[in-house]
Parts: structure tokens; sequence; C-alpha cells
């Protein structure tokens, strides 16, 4: 019976993923580039799941055993799939509250029964997941601002080495950026094409925007609160046909103080208060856990403003940056530190075109929702995330924008078109 099961689960995922990789394969911009940046896609797969960490063989036992129950006692795992615990054959797992990691969990209990409980087949799938939001989003790109570099978006979601590897096998960055990628596809087609949301494409946006805000809330709220502010500017824009950089600025700031001030209302949750005590325990408790390998440390970190603000320029630049070549010489930091020379040069590249007025060619609204959404991430991932390894998995998702935005500039560009992108 699971193997029938499989057999037609598999057929209809590959029934809806087949006709999508034959459309982008003729796509007459990137096509070419499909199948090598898949293949590198399935590679990086492979290794994480040969080089599997611990959060992903937790995801897997667990889920698992939750397959178990699924096939054994459905109702049981309803029970279990809108709770708050596991418990069945004399295993239990509880979580206080909401957590994604069995969120994620639940989700890889049904891939189980297309898999067979099969880790490197989980894992490609949701690699692949990550890989159809990326392309996405950078098909998106390439079609509403022709007159920038497509490269960018290519080396910022598909080809950016730790992107590539951290959104790859059993990790929670599969779901969270193949998600919000496709989502701002979505959203910048209806405002900067005119395109009328059709029910498909406005389904798969709820949907999209739910898993994003289920793998980690506090990045898609940032997220959503850039494409609302985004979305604001875009509306006045078209109403008044100003293109003035400065109403642009104070509509989008207006948009995220008054969308602020709304969520707190609504819930406790997005109080200040609650947030700066949430990110200071974490803080305190991914310190600890370092011990003597490299991290951020800081003087006089409180759960106040003043104090937040003040230790937000190291957070943003150690999120970027960190860690250097040098500081441990484990394989995996010694590549992410030469990785991080790279970005720098790049960063420094787009400084100087920046101030020679050669920055690029997308609109200024754009950038600066996207500007808005590095800088506040970058900041609060570095206020909360001391670890400079784990700090690395977690910008992956932050990262391919910055690179995106870094990208545009005209000197970029020729270097891009050099290498036949």
């Amino acid at each position: 019976m699971s193997i029938l099961v499989a057999v037609l689960l598999n057929c209809g995922l590959l029934a809806l993923i087949g006709p999508w990789l034959s459309r982008q394969y003729r796509h007459p911009v990137l096509g070419r580039l499909l199948l090598p940046l898949l293949g590198l896609k399935v590679v990086a797969c492979l290794i994480a799941c040969w080089l599997l960490s611990d959060d992903a063989d937790y995801f897997q036992r667990w889920s698992l055993s939750l397959t178990t129950q699924l096939w054994e006692a459905p109702g049981a795992w309803l029970r279990t799939l809108f709770g708050d615990a596991f418990e069945y054959r004399g295993q239990r797992l509880v979580f206080h509250g909401y957590s994604n990691t069995f969120f994620i969990i639940k989700l890889l209990s049904v891939l189980n029964m297309a898999t067979l409980g099969s880790l490197w087949a989980n894992g490609l799938y949701l690699s692949l997941f990550g890989f159809m939001g990326g392309w996405e989003l950078t098909k998106t790109l390439n079609r509403l601002f022709p007159l920038a570099p497509v490269g960018a978006p290519v080396v910022a979601f598909l080809l950016w080495p730790t992107v590539v590897y951290w959104t790859a096998g059993l990790t929670k960055e599969c779901l969270l950026v193949g998600s919000g990628t496709w989502l701002l596809a979505l959203v910048l087609g209806w405002l900067y094409n005119a395109e009328k949301p059709r029910p498909g494409q406005v389904l798969g946006a709820v949907l999209l925007a739910v898993l994003h805000f289920k793998m980690r809330y506090f990045f898609a709220v940032l997220l959503f609160a850039a494409l609302s502010g985004l979305a604001v500017v875009r509306v006045a824009q078209h109403l008044s046909g100003t293109r003035r950089r400065w109403v642009a600025v104070l509509l989008f700031a207006a948009v995220l103080v008054l969308g602020g001030w709304a969520g707190s209302e609504v819930s406790p949750v997005f109080r200040l208060n609650k947030f700066t005590s949430q990110l200071i325990r974490t803080y305190s408790d991914l310190r600890e856990g370092s011990g003597r390998r490299p991290h951020i440390e800081y003087d006089d970190l409180a759960p106040t403003v003043p104090s937040l603000l003040r230790n937000a320029p190291k957070a943003v630049v150690s999120a970027v940056v960190r860690p250097w070549p040098w500081e441990d010489s484990t394989p995996l930091y010694v590549a992410a530190g030469l990785e991080n020379v790279l970005l720098i040069f790049v960063l420094l590249v787009a400084g100087v075109a920046t101030l020679r007025g050669k920055w690029g060619q997308l609109p200024f609204a754009l950038i600066l929702a996207l500007g808005f959404y590095c800088l506040v991430l970058a900041a609060l991932l570095g206020l909360s995330t001391p670890n400079l390894g784990t700090l690395n998995r977690y910008r992956a998702v932050m990262l391919p924008y910055l690179i995106l935005l870094a990208l545009q500039n005209e000197y970029a560009a020729r270097w891009l078109r050099r290498i036949g992108l």
C-alpha cells in the first residue's frame, strides 16, 4: 500500500515539476543556464545530505515517527498536526508554543509518504523548491527590468556558494528562501507590470506567505513590511505620477511606523519589550553554546532600544563580513572567510560605483525596500546570533538580496557579461 501511494504521489509531483522545467529550459535568456544551475543544486544537496547536520538528522528521525503515526493512526496524526506535542508508541516530543522545528517535521512526515522516508529524496525535493523560488525571482527581474544585469540575480540566488549550500538538503532555509523569493516574484509582477492577479496566483501567494511566516516569523515580518511599504509607494506613484525619492522614503517610513504600531496593538508578540527581551535571551543562549569558537562579543548589550541601536552597527558589519579566513582553521570557517573577502570586494566596488553615479537600473523604491530588509535583518541576526557558524547559515536568507543590490552597478554588470552572465 505504501509503495502504491508513493508512486501516485511522485507521479503527481513530477506532473507539476516536469512541465515547469520544460518551460524554463525554453526561456530565451535563462534557458541555457537551467541544467548547469540545477546540477549545481543537486550536487550541493548530495553534499549536505552526506555531511548531515544534527538539525537535519533530528528533522528526519522524528518525521519518520510521525509518518508511522500517519499510516497507523491518522486521527492521532491530525491531532499532532494541529497541536504542539507528539505521543505515539512510547515516543514523546513536546514543544511549548509554536516551533518551526516541529512545523518542518510535520511537513516531512507528509513528504515521507512520497519518498518512503528516504533522506536523499526528501533533501532533493526541498532543494528543488528552494531552487524554483530563486529561479522564478531571477526570471521575473529579467522580465520586469531588462536593462538591469541578468547575471546579478543568477549569482545572488543560484550561484553564491553559501546560499547554494545552505538552501540544499534538509534545511529550513530551503523552504524559507524558496517561499520568500517566489512570493517576491509574484508581488513584483503585480506592482511593476500591472498584472491582474489570477486566483491561482493569489492562492499561491497566500500559501507562500504562510509557509514563510511559519518557518521564521521575524524574517517574514520584515519581508512583509518591505513589500507593504513598496506597494504603498507604487500606488502613490501611479496615482500622483511623481517619482521623487524623498516622497518614496517618507511613505515607506510611514508604512513601517504605522505597521509597527498596529502590530503591537494586535498581538503582544510584536511589542517592543517582548521583542528585545527575546532577542537578548537568544543571544545569551547561543553565546553560552559558542564556547571558545569564534563569536560576536558585545560589552553592554541589554534589552533596551538605546543599547540595541548602539550595538547595531557592529552587528550589521559582523553579520555581513565575518568570519574572517584566519579566525578558525576549520575548513567550513576558512571557506566562509574566503567568501567574505570576495563579498567585501563586491561591496566596495558597489560603493565606488554609487559615488560615481553608476549604481544601476533597478527602481529606487525596490532598492529602498530590499535595502531596508537587508539592513534590519543583518542587524537582528548580528544581535541575536553570536555564533559565527550559525550566523553563516541564518544569513543565507538575507545575503542573496544584498548581493543582488551590490551587483547592479555598471562595473559589476560589465564583469558579469564577460563571464557569460
